[in-house]
């Protein structure tokens, strides 16, 4: 007689859906942690306990999100509600940076060069606004969607009043330390944008440039008129002079209108070269270059033979840098002017000439020279990038239109010894990507070492945690090498400098009092204020200048902006300090790692520069986003993910999946094949976590097997997931999510669904519901849902909180949270039972073995050729090592461990593992399909002896 046993079987019982449809169930979720307002409740749940603030880096409130926004915030949310969990008060702050060029461009470019033209600066303010608040909003939503938790309904905006007060607040301290000046440097210059860059506006692309060899004749006596102190250098004689010349190398022939010295290597020896080949340029010229280059140079210049010149002991001339120091030469562009020869620590042996070119008013290293040598800045470049009358001959030409006609008229002076295309790496603006240009205006800057800054904020990077650790020689390199902060820009939409001049004398006035008036107005009206007030109207009547006297009344407002850096970078200030239920330093600044050299530097330096602190205890950086092949996102490439297009098809936790898959502190690539492996990841995460809630429908807590009854194979799981939790807090804790993401999918894909519920099934479907044997399955499947469903939630937050509505209803607890989010870490799973620390390191050693052996005999199985492996007897012939670990198992274990029907073991000589398959003694049993004796039951003889005990506990 046949049955159906169907209905005596403990079959997987859950309405948690297989398929996630996160398109469709994430925004319904959203609108659930809104209602309940989740942020806030977390928040609450915390307060009072120790802090952990990570403070958000402003992203710009310009353009939808894309990938790399993506990346950063959803890094920043998994670390706020990983901490959240572990119980530690953490409010996030979101932010944005809403002031600078970016948006100033895109709203010239929406109104066009028409508009622009007639657009006065209050108005063009104001457009500036509304494109910031706009895109506000636009990113907001996207982040939120992301499933992001935040201040979202307060967060920071740096064209806020109080926010641009903080601006104000650090400048007053860092003038009235003398930390800032106002001085006629070089500095990157867009001419397209007209405004200065600072180091972190500026990105580096390939650039073909005009590589050039340049020969500057050296004054002989009747150039130089026999003045008294004129430098003589023995060996060289006027007739020598007379065909001497300074041979110079340099990429940007438009500086050379600006030229006002030669730098040389002050212990170098130098020597004069004349060189042999068709070249025009060669003719009667004795070339000085240093010693060490003078055959690369020839090399480089296609000549077919040198010499070197000769003393009048017929041993080679040569001569120290130091030795020509004074010499003067004929300006290669302008007839009436003399350049000198200098020295420079700058001047390096490794390419050129050892004789460099030097115009202080288009490079830092010119400029510290001039300083030096009190040399004249010449400036004949002007805003757009043309050249003034201080150009000579090139006056009206654009630098670029000039290089080539430079050229040219070197050629035809017989002073061109070589051209040629170089290309190399070359600043471009950040906006534009137009290349930039060095130039000296006059600009306000924050002095790196008169006042220390330089040191203090080096000792405070040794002070703080980075993650990763190497990060901390690349900020302190771009600390120990950067010139003065340049922080005025030359633009509209920004915090105005906060000083005035005076009319009459030409002084700046910038007082305690003026500061403090500037502020008030700024919480009055913002820093509109600014550009629609005259400084009579704001500051007190008092108000003089301090040099000659004049009134308020003769005062005018510096033009200029405050770099954004700055702004970004006085967030410490404006938020941190500003908000009661923050502080300062706060805990973490998370961001790319570009911002070694933005706002972290900019964080720091005026951070320490006010308060002689760091405005952070930790710094974590990450890479930038790349697509599968390392390459950049670019339009022209066609490689660009879009957020909103993977959000629309597969849903935010599978983005957010990729986030912590990936370790951060490398670049992070994706492309479509790569989100599809991640979805699928996710997808046997969620089969994992669908079979977990499955088979506890009827499990509750108070079924919880004790440890000393817990089965063999149970205990290993118990051990495993405690082994896990461990790892993964470890993982969270030092910020290296993936590794915590990578030692869940592995604990999923390789112990639970390779080994653990394959092995499992047997008891849970076929015991009797309340037996022991199912019990302690479950328990053991109870732990482990309890330690996933918390360690995963700070990166799969949809999905965890998911599972957190459908937990079976025994393990819902009296005071159960309403959001996983709101449910802590597990510091001690709930459901699982205390397993002493030595048996736990026994039991994993020995499934070592055991799971050793389980490939042998998987392996075996498969080349058996058996359909199902319950149809298996195995004799599994072993070392003696193992042998005695498999024989100390219980007699049910291996048998389930290796889902077979018997397992007999031999000790054997050799050191291989040999299983021999073979077809079990039993017969298939009808009601849990093991091939097992059937008939012990004389009631119930169609059935092994143990479904028979179940049919009659049952009452079938």
């Amino acid at each position: 007689m046949s049955h159906d046993y169907k209905e005596t079987m403990n079959l997987p019982q859950t309405e948690f859906p297989m398929r996630a449809g996160l398109t469709q169930s994430e925004p319904k979720r959203l609108e659930k942690w809104k209602e309940m307002d989740l942020y806030h409740q977390i928040v609450a749940q915390n307060e009072g306990r120790e802090p952990y603030i990570l403070h958000d880096g402003p992203p710009y409130a310009n353009g939808p999100i894309h990938m790399g926004h993506v990346f950063n915030k959803v890094l920043k949310d998994i670390v706020v509600k990983y901490h959240s969990q572990r119980g530690y008060y953490s409010p996030y702050v979101p932010g944005w940076d809403c002031h600078g060029q970016p948006i100033e461009h895109m709203v010239e470019l929406t109104l066009g060069p028409e508009k622009m033209a007639k657009i006065d600066q209050p108005t063009l303010r104001r457009l500036c606004r509304e494109w910031a608040e706009k895109y506000v909003g636009i990113q907001r939503e996207g982040f939120i969607r992301l499933g992001v938790l935040g201040e979202w309904d307060n967060p920071y905006l740096t064209y806020a009043r109080s926010y641009e007060v903080g601006n104000v607040e650090i400048f007053k301290q860092l003038y009235a330390d003398g930390a800032i000046y106002r001085a006629r440097k070089p500095i990157h210059w867009c001419s397209h944008c007209h405004t200065a860059l600072a180091e972190a506006e500026l990105e580096y692309s390939d650039e073909s440039s005009p590589s050039v060899y340049v020969a500057f004749k050296l004054a002989g006596a009747e150039d130089r008129g026999e003045t008294e102190g004129t430098v003589r250098v023995e060996g060289i004689g006027d007739g020598q002079l007379t065909d001497a010349w300074i041979l110079i190398w340099t990429t940007t022939p438009w500086t050379l209108p600006a030229n006002v010295a030669v730098a040389l290597a002050d212990d170098a020896n130098y020597v004069l070269l004349e060189l042999a080949g068709d070249n025009p340029g060669f003719a009667e010229k004795k070339l000085l270059v240093a010693e060490a280059l003078a055959e690369q140079v020839a090399a480089d210049l296609g000549a077919s033979g040198f010499t070197l010149v000769q003393d009048e002991q017929g041993e080679t001339w040569r001569a120290r840098g130091r030795e020509l120091l004074g010499l003067s030469y004929l300006h290669p562009i302008h007839e009436d002017m003399r350049g000198r020869v200098v020295t420079g620590a700058h001047v390096e042996l490794s390419t050129g000439t050892g004789a460099v070119h030097t115009a202080p008013g288009h490079g830092q290293e010119d400029y510290q020279v001039g300083l030096e040598y009190q040399l004249p800045l010449l400036m004949p470049v002007d805003d757009n990038g043309v050249f003034d009358e201080g150009g000579g001959p090139f006056v009206g030409m654009q630098v670029d239109e000039a290089n080539p006609a430079i050229i040219e008229w070197l050629r035809a002076r017989g002073t061109l010894i070589g051209s040629k295309a170089l290309t190399h790496s070359y600043p471009h603006c950040w906006r534009c990507h137009n290349p930039v240009i060095f130039r000296a205006t006059y600009q306000w800057f924050v002095s790196m070492d008169p006042t220390g800054l330089r040191a203090k904020a080096l000792a405070a990077i040794g002070k703080l945690n980075w993650y990763p650790a190497w990060a901390s020689n690349r900020m302190r390199s771009m600390i120990e090498d950067r010139p003065d902060w340049c922080i005025s820009r030359q633009r509209s939409w920004g915090v105005p400098i906060p000083v005035f001049t005076c009319d009459v004398c030409g002084e700046i006035v910038a007082t305690p009092a003026t500061f403090d008036a500037v502020m008030a107005l700024f919480e009055r009206e913002g820093s509109d204020g600014w550009f629609t007030h005259t400084p009579s109207e704001y500051l007190p009547a008092s108000t003089t200048c301090e040099v000659c006297g004049a009134s308020v009344e003769h005062l005018h407002p510096e033009k200029d902006i405050l770099d954004v850096w700055w702004e970004s970078g006085v967030s410490h200030t404006s938020v941190l300090r500003k908000r009661d239920y923050l502080h300062a330093p706060a805990e973490l600044y998370l961001e790319g790692s570009d911002q070694h050299r933005g706002w972290f530097q900019s964080s720091l330096l005026t951070s320490v520069g006010a308060y002689g602190v760091a405005p952070y205890k930790g710094i974590m950086s990450c890479g930038f986003i790349t697509d599968g092949e390392g390459y950049k996102m670019s339009k022209s490439r066609g490689n660009v993910i879009d957020p909103a297009e993977v959000l629309e098809t597969f849903g935010a936790d599978v983005l957010r999946l990729w986030v912590g898959s990936i370790d951060s502190a490398t670049d992070a690539g994706i492309d479509n094949e790569i989100i599809q492996r991640t979805s699928e990841s996710y997808r046997r995460i969620r089969n994992s976590f669908r079979f977990l809630l499955s088979n506890l429908y009827d499990f509750n807590v108070a079924d919880i097997v004790a440890y000393d009854e817990l089965l063999a194979l149970d205990r290993w799981a118990v051990v495993r997931t405690q082994a896990l939790f461990r790892k993964v807090t470890e993982g969270y804790d030092e910020f290296r999510f993936h590794v915590a993401y990578h030692a869940v999918y592995d604990f999923i894909t390789r112990d639970l669904s390779a080994v653990y519920m394959d092995a499992l099934k047997d008891r849970l479907y076929s015991d009797a519901p309340a037996s022991l044997e199912r019990r302690s399955a479950q328990t053991a499947l109870a732990n482990i849902l309890e330690v996933l469903v918390r360690v995963l939630a700070p990166i799969l937050s949809f999905t965890c909180d998911e599972v957190w509505d459908y937990y079976p209803e025994g393990l819902r607890e009296p005071e159960r949270p309403e959001a996983v989010a709101l449910a802590g870490w597990p510091e001690a799973p709930d459901f699982a039972p205390p397993i002493p620390a030595a048996d736990a390191e026994r039991i994993a050693d020995e499934f070592v073995t055991l799971l050793d052996v389980r490939e042998a005999v998987t392996k075996a199985l498969e080349e058996s050729g058996f359909k199902k492996s319950q149809q298996a007897a195995l004799v599994i012939t072993a070392p003696a090592a193992i042998s005695q670990v498999l024989a100390a198992q219980p007699v049910q274990l291996l048998p389930e461990l290796f889902i077979v029907a018997e397992v007999a073991l031999e000790t054997g000589d050799g050191t291989d593992i040999l299983v021999e398959v073979r077809e079990a003694d039993g017969e298939k049993c009808p009601r849990c399909w093991n091939y097992r004796e059937l008939g012990s039951d004389p009631a119930r003889p169609e059935v092994c002896a143990r479904c028979a005990r179940v049919l009659t506990e049952l009452g079938v």
